[in-house]
């Protein structure tokens, strides 16, 4: 068989330990699970309540075009239903620009460590990946992303704030940018925590959709909406831009479940408004516990934090796994001798940090 030569180093994505397999391996009865961002709290009890009403017809395909969703987050917006593009998940949204605008002989630029699946779709699609590492204080070096753009560039990706590091881009930082872009070059951003984000100086990206044509945002309601097992993530830009996209789009790649819910999740803002402070306190429980220990980490602006223990990242990791805490080696993410952590409960952070404490007193 004639397989592309892109595929052939490539790997498939491999999913950390199921609950019940750490259960199984360290003879525990109780789990926390902080290691893929996903929203402690859940979703919101508008939620649950479509989900008992609703009268689902799983024999017939859903609606193709996801009408209601897409009207649902127009109002929310203040934009029209023909700026979004909707996915499963952000991934496909991903995935369908790169099938759209790279190629080989065409070059896309990303800060580097930062969400995988930018450069996993680029590889697919024979473009050339320029990776530009963020600095120090894991921020994107936007001078040096704009300085590695030439004629063959199409896609430059932001992720703000950014998986992994939890830092954003600053408003008059992300206008200088925007403006320098050439004419010939799309800016993914990337907001897949954009709801979790409380910093004075983040921007209105819906605005900046409407100023700078060739910018395209993603959000999701796999992370602050709790979504994550029904796959929903959707695209802002400009009609023109999204008009080329949709004939990329799966035709029924949103189901029918997801489509109810997603719209449901939008009319309980206030359930976001207290995952976003309850976030930022439990945020600040590692904080302290950092400045406490010396430890070194990143200000995150997500609802995640990476903690810089000074050894190998697996030894942390393997040490809570056996305690019953599920993190993220950060091994696998850049910063090999951390760990990513997802905040979760206070009674789940509480018993983190008192592990880790344990832990550091242990070495």
């Amino acid at each position: 068989m004639n397989w592309k030569t892109e595929i052939e180093n490539l790997k498939a994505y491999q999913p950390g330990k199921t609950i019940d397999d750490v259960k199984k391996m360290y003879g525990l009865d109780s789990i926390v699970k902080l290691s893929s961002n996903e929203n402690p709290y859940g979703f919101s009890v508008r939620v649950k309540e479509y989900l008992s009403k609703a009268d689902f017809t799983f024999s017939i395909y859903p609606d193709g075009y996801a009408k209601t969703l897409r009207n649902s987050l127009s109002e929310h917006l203040g934009i029209e239903e023909k700026q979004i593009i909707l996915g499963n998940g952000s991934d496909e949204i991903i995935q369908i620009i790169s099938r759209g605008l790279l190629q080989k002989g065409t070059n896309t630029i990303m800060p580097a460590p930062t969400f995988p699946q930018y450069k996993h779709n680029a590889v697919i699609e024979g473009a050339t990946v320029k990776e530009v590492e963020l600095d120090d204080r894991g921020k994107h070096d936007l001078g040096k992303m704009i300085a590695e753009i030439d004629d063959d560039t199409s896609v430059v990706w932001l992720c703000s704030p950014n998986n992994p590091s939890g830092e954003y881009i600053r408003e008059d930082e992300l206008i200088s940018f925007l403006d320098r872009v050439p004419s010939h070059v799309l800016t993914v951003l990337d907001e897949a925590y954009f709801e979790y984000a409380t910093a004075e100086d983040y921007y209105d990206s819906v605005e900046l959709v409407e100023k700078y044509p060739r910018l395209l945002v993603m959000r999701t309601f796999s992370k602050a909406y709790g979504l994550a097992g029904l796959r929903v993530g959707y695209g802002i830009a400009n009609e023109g831009i999204i008009s080329k996209l949709e004939p990329l789009r799966e035709p029924f790649n949103n189901n029918i479940v997801a489509q109810g819910a997603a719209a449901a999740a939008l009319t309980d803002q206030d359930f976001i408004d207290r995952c976003r402070t309850d976030n930022r306190k439990g945020m600040e429980m590692f904080y302290e516990l950092c400045k406490e220990t010396g430890l070194k980490y990143f200000p995150s602006q997500g609802n995640f934090i990476v903690i810089d223990f000074g050894i190998d990242g697996d030894e942390v990791f393997q040490y809570l796994l056996s305690k019953g805490y599920i993190v993220r080696s950060g091994k696998a993410l850049g910063y090999p001798s951390a760990v990513r952590i997802t905040i979760g409960t206070p009674e789940q952070n509480r018993g983190l940090i008192e592990t880790i404490r344990g832990f550091l007193d242990r070495t």
